[in-house]
């Protein structure tokens, strides 16, 4: 077997890949929040996590990797959406994780080991939100639950930043109810006709981050080899990730190896839906094989 090097963005280095346990390789991928039909944009961590995937198979087996990649079906931008089409949100996050599905195969890319929702770990959330709470790294405020970035010493080390600097330009939302503002929520109190579960600080919703560090541990465990997702992922979602599972878990790590791809442009700006400029996947299809998509 070849020697791997992958480049780290946590020790902004390039490593040689060996694994935590030599039996087995652990890969998790941010997947979609499903409120809107993926652009090309969003193509790229697909192919390119694609084919992290197919390396790490080729050089310790099929049977040895496991490849999560969550799917996020809850979230302001969910709720916001269904609201603008008048449709229930159930309703739009199926259709829109259908066509996420059809363009992965579009694409040619492999299928994950496992795909879990954020609806259906809700009860994971809670009980790590409550030994958040329990070991003093969390604090309620009005019914909202919120991490105490400040329990945690090594905030900031992923995006290599004195937490000082991290909030301006960055998706930090912001709450006269936070100590800091750089704390993030881990749950949050359902409004009107929004969804909702019960929980110990009343019906609400998960935070978006306290997601994946959940169904990360649930299929790969506390600790496990490479998280993977795109530049704009590393704060504030990688960074808080790696505070709450570390501080809820006691482990010296979260994920050994992060890998981060850099964005589509158009004329220099990064291609988003909030901007308007963006090609639908579904869009190229007729014109267009998936495998041309892929190596352009």
């Amino acid at each position: 077997m070849n020697s791997l090097k992958i480049y780290n963005t946590l020790s902004r280095e390039k490593e040689e890949f060996i694994p935590l346990n030599k039996n087995s390789v652990g890969m998790y991928v941010c997947g979609p929040t499903v409120y809107d039909e993926p652009h090309i944009g969003n193509a790229r961590p697909l192919i390119i996590f694609d084919l992290v995937y197919r390396i790490l198979i080729k050089n310790f087996g099929k049977n040895k990797v496991n490849y999560v990649r969550n799917i996020t079906d809850i979230d302001d931008k969910i709720i916001q959406r269904a609201n603008e089409l008048k449709i229930d949100i159930r309703e739009l996050t199926k259709n829109v994780t259908e066509i996420f599905l059809s363009d992965c195969k579009y694409l040619n890319c492999l299928i994950p080991n496992n795909q879990p929702k954020a609806t259906e770990n809700i009860k994971g959330m809670i009980q790590m939100i409550e030994n958040l709470l329990a070991k003093k790294f969390a604090y309620i405020k009005d019914g909202n639950v919120y991490f105490n970035v400040n329990k945690f010493k090594d905030y900031g080390k992923l995006s290599n930043k004195n937490p000082k600097d991290l909030i301006s330009g960055s998706r930090v939302e912001i709450s006269e109810l936070k100590n800091n503002p750089l704390d993030f929520v881990l749950w949050k109190p359902s409004k009107d006709k929004e969804p909702f579960w019960e929980s110990p600080w009343g019906k609400g919703r998960p935070g978006w981050h306290i997601e994946c560090s959940v169904m990360s541990e649930k299929y790969l465990g506390k600790e496990f080899d490479l998280h993977c997702g795109g530049l704009d992922l590393i704060f504030p979602h990688h960074e808080n990730e790696i505070a709450q599972s570390i501080c809820a878990n006691d482990s010296s790590i979260f994920a050994k190896y992060w890998m981060h791809n850099g964005y589509v442009t158009v004329d220099g700006k990064k291609m988003s839906k909030s901007d308007g400029n963006f090609i639908t996947i579904n869009n190229l299809k007729n014109n267009f094989n998936g495998q041309i998509v892929r190596l352009s």
